[in-house]
């Protein structure tokens, strides 16, 4: 017997309130992740206190002896570099969370209750992204209190600053997915930062690609950190702009591919890690 428009209406009703449920489900998750985050004011002050840290150290003590393409004060030049690399450190703590999660026995209590299976990783990612909003609060006042600034209006700023928390939420499913793999917190932390450092020094976050010699201004061009920074710097008008290469003169462009590359990719791959716990 063929199903009739009936049917139709209903099972559209019933995946209606289901993506409700879960939607739900996930927001409380993100309460439960934000109040685990305030009870650790540990885990704040060093996530927070160490790009201040990069900021002072690079741009009183190194500054003015770096250069920036075009000219320009080296503060404002470093500032969206700096902006980017938070973002990308910040995976760090996301998988640490996570495999604290796993290593606990969390995944499997929360298995136990009726709740979406899927409110688990919609909890994560909420929270982080409400984490970069923050740590982007911090480091703006910061920024403006060294002398930096943008100069090309609110909404430019507020797009680049789109884009940061853009790769932030790209971050966050590579670190889930870190955190699924290695549900043990200390082997995750001597993981995260092998893997984040070269990514951070071979970027245009302390130096332009083009002051770098040969093929490794060519492999920081194509960072996708350093289209991220590139395309900040242009939209807060900051100095440091250059480069010939097709990447260069295509930043924003590749600020929003890059990430969203990330995201197809390890979204799927940590959502199918995160369906063979739970199975």
């Amino acid at each position: 017997m063929s199903a009739g428009p009936a049917d139709g209406v209903r099972s559209r009703g019933a995946a209606r309130r289901g993506s409700g449920v879960a939607l739900t489900h996930g927001l409380v998750m993100t309460r439960r992740n934000m109040a685990q985050l305030a009870r650790s004011p540990e885990e704040v002050t060093l996530y927070f206190s160490l790009p201040i840290l990069f900021v002072l150290v690079f741009g009183y003590v190194f500054g003015s002896g770096m250069r920036v393409p075009g000219g320009g004060e080296y503060r404002e030049f470093l500032l969206p570099g700096v902006f980017a690399m938070t973002m990308l450190y910040g995976m760090g703590a996301t998988a640490t969370s996570v495999a604290f999660d796993s290593s606990r026995g969390v995944v499997d209590r929360f298995r136990s209750m009726p709740m979406a299976r899927s409110a688990l990783l919609v909890g994560r990612c909420l929270a982080d992204l409400l984490r970069g909003v923050l740590e982007m609060a911090v480091l703006v006042v910061c920024g403006l209190l060294v002398g930096w600034e943008w100069h090309r209006g609110p909404g430019y700023a507020l797009l680049a600053v789109g884009l940061v928390l853009l790769l932030r939420v790209a971050m966050s499913w590579i670190g889930i997915l870190l955190g699924l793999l290695l549900p043990n917190p200390d082997t995750v932390g001597t993981i995260v930062f092998p893997l984040a450092f070269p990514l951070t020094a071979l970027s245009g976050v302390f130096v332009a690609p083009e002051l770098m010699p040969g093929w490794l201004g060519t492999v920081a061009e194509w960072n996708p950190l350093t289209s991220t920074v590139a395309a900040s710097r242009e939209l807060f008008g900051n100095p440091g702009l250059g480069g010939e290469s097709w990447a260069a003169g295509h930043a924003t462009l590749l600020a929003v591919v890059w990430p969203v590359a990330m995201i197809a990719v390890f979204a799927p791959l940590a959502i199918r890690r995160y369906q063979r716990l739970t199975d």
